[in-house]
């Protein structure tokens, strides 16, 4: 039995008449004729009554026209269904994230994707760089934005592109000697209390840290940890100290605290957006790209570069 049996026997019970359900569904009357007698012959009982007034459906007709427009309907819900799938409008992305990435450009990027992509189940996961290359190589996330390109074992079989710069700048409470000056430099960071990010969650901005103030520095030695740049900005607020971190910063200001460029200007690792280098790339995958193409206009060319086929 296929779908166009179902369709011819709805089509006859609504036109009652072999002639007319055949002009409608586009075919000769004989082969709907021959196509309901056959359909007749595979359920094993008569569905149709023909008559001189008409041809009207059985008792055991009404019973299979009920399931077959259940049935019709179904298969046109899912092949709509389908089609969204395909377009990316329905099923799943699982992103993994550093927490400065929701300070730029996160915030823009998923509240368009999700007024674009409403049905699409978004699953986000906050993870540390050292993290995220592992999980997005063994197929846990679909794409991942880090501090610095991915490392580590399959990295090399990812897809990079930088969607973010950033260089280093300080934060401290409105109090603080240092508030409302335009710049601060690294000599007078030494004699301060510093407050930087973990070299777990941070690595890349610990490590330039390191090279800017020495390998053996005091200030670094001394200074108070935090897991992102929140907890940067929350710690300044409370005089803890000089908060030190990447001027995606600028982009939360709070209440009581104020940000200064460090001399000399010290580039940070650009935010990387990274996914597999794969051709059957899942089109709700390919909608979030597109997503972060509109968003961040300097990114198109790079994505397109990257994804052009070799």
């Amino acid at each position: 039995m296929e779908a166009r049996h179902l369709r011819y026997a709805v089509a006859l019970a609504e036109h009652e008449h072999f002639g007319r359900a055949a002009g409608a569904l586009g075919i000769a009357q004989p082969p709907l004729s021959k196509q309901i007698a056959d359909l007749e012959r595979e359920v094993g009982t008569r569905l149709f009554d023909r008559t001189r007034q008409g041809v009207f459906p059985t008792a055991a007709g009404e019973a299979f026209l009920a399931r077959a427009r259940r049935a019709l309907a179904e298969i046109t819900a899912a092949t709509v269904d389908a089609g969204r799938a395909a377009r990316g409008q329905t099923g799943r992305l699982r992103l993994g994230f550093i927490a400065s990435a929701l300070l730029d450009p996160l915030p823009a990027v998923l509240a368009r994707y999700g007024r674009e992509r409403p049905d699409v189940r978004l699953e986000l996961h906050e993870m540390a760089t050292s993290r995220s290359t592992a999980a997005l190589v063994s197929g846990e996330l679909d794409a991942t934005i880090t501090l610095g390109p991915p490392r580590g074992a399959g990295a090399e079989h990812l897809v990079s592109v930088p969607i973010g710069h950033d260089h280093l700048i300080a934060v401290v409470s409105a109090v603080h000697p240092y508030a409302g000056r335009p710049a601060v430099s690294v000599d007078q960071l030494r004699r301060q209390p510093l407050i930087v990010a973990s070299g777990e969650d941070e690595p890349a901005i610990a490590a330039g840290l390191r090279t800017l103030f020495g390998r053996d520095s005091a200030a670094l030695d001394g200074a108070a940890i935090a897991r992102d740049v929140h907890t940067i900005i929350g710690l300044a607020a409370c005089g803890v100290g000089v908060g030190l971190g990447p001027s995606r910063m600028l982009a939360a200001p709070r209440p009581g605290t104020r940000f200064c460029e460090v001399t000399p200007r010290t580039p940070l690792p650009d935010l990387v957006l990274s996914f597999t280098a794969r051709e059957d790339r899942s089109p709700v995958l390919d909608a979030f790209l597109e997503t972060v193409r509109k968003n961040c206009p300097d990114v198109g060319a790079a994505l397109d570069h990257r994804l052009r086929p070799h």
